[in-house]
């Protein structure tokens, strides 16, 4: 039977997508790609057994185990999660949150409270259904902070901002089974990743649409952080222990 996985093509998850694609694990696994929310949801409601998930949603999985070494984090600006606005930090009064993330959601509350000393009021916003006004405020993520950024007078990169307030990485998605996974299976899935990270250019292609391939290349090596070290789990810990208590239950890593 095969391991159903929950991933996400967004273009800092291209060489993920490549590694699946063109290793002999892809005999193995049957691949669904939905936005960052929907993963969590898969996995929570049993429809997939292995997901790339973002932090905020993992300890609301039953079992939740980090399969990877493997992550999405950054170790300075990340350049596609961003608080985008027309207005300065100390006028903005509300901020529209994309919803296909929860982490973002999560740390941009967190640095309103906490770093920013700010508080304003909070909308969800589909940013898919309509056109955003330059003059309020958003959190946009993944490709769509890449590609409007520019459109605002005022951008704070959410990770740098992390980063600036806690000394530590940011990690944003993980990869997370809701069972225990055959050992054998892990290490296949580990090292397709792995192929994936080293044919980065080659994995940008499918988003030549999208982006030119020097921009795509550029931001994969200088914006996204991949290895799951030992500083990004303390980067994870630390926001874990700043959520809501519902959030502060057990996860296991496994190695």
């Amino acid at each position: 039977m095969k391991v159903r996985v929950s991933a996400i093509s967004y273009l800092n998850t291209a060489p993920f997508v490549y590694g699946l694609e063109n290793h002999p694990v892809s005999g193995m696994i049957e691949v669904e790609y939905v936005p960052p929310a929907v993963t969590a949801a898969k996995l929570i409601s049993g429809e997939a057994d292995l997901g790339l998930v973002p932090v905020a949603m993992i300890r609301r999985i039953p079992n939740p185990v980090i399969v990877s070494q493997y992550c999405i984090g950054a170790e300075g600006p990340v350049a596609s999660v961003l608080l985008c606005s027309g207005k300065s930090l100390d006028k903005i009064e509300k901020i529209y949150m994309d919803t296909e993330s929860r982490t973002s959601v999560l740390l941009a509350r967190i640095l309103c409270e906490q770093y920013w000393k700010i508080s304003p009021q909070f909308e969800d916003y589909n940013f898919g259904k309509s056109k955003p006004d330059t003059a309020a405020s958003y959190i946009l993520i993944g490709d769509k902070a890449l590609k409007h950024a520019s459109d605002f007078a005022y951008v704070y990169d959410m990770a740098e901002e992390w980063i600036n307030f806690k000394k530590l990485p940011f990690v944003f998605a993980c990869w997370t089974a809701n069972k225990d996974l055959d050992p054998s299976f892990i290490a296949s899935f580990n090292d397709a990743l792995k192929l994936g990270l080293d044919n980065l250019e080659k994995s940008v292609k499918r988003f030549a649409n999208e982006f030119e391939p020097e921009y795509a290349i550029k931001y994969l090596k200088e914006n996204i952080s991949y290895n799951l070290d030992a500083d990004k789990r303390a980067g994870l810990s630390e926001f874990w222990s700043l959520a809501p208590d519902e959030l502060k239950s057990r996860v296991r890593w496994f190695g």
